[in-house]
């Protein structure tokens, strides 16, 4: 059993066009830059629905 990282959903793409697009995907992985180090918020900046109170003010929008 062979397992496959690239799996074609709709269509059919013959073993060339995959390699293509494989090489393209690891190439763009390659040039990006590092992540850079963040600042600011460390969190979301929403909330969970689950979380907010039942009742707004109808003048109160989100």
């Amino acid at each position: 059993m062979t397992t496959h990282d690239i799996r074609v959903e709709k269509g059919h793409a013959e073993p060339e066009e995959v390699a293509a697009i494989t090489a393209i995907l690891l190439a763009r992985a390659a040039a990006a830059p590092a992540a850079p180090t963040r600042r600011g918020r460390p969190k979301a900046g929403w909330r969970r629905l689950e979380r907010e109170p039942g009742f707004r003010a109808p003048h109160s929008w989100h």
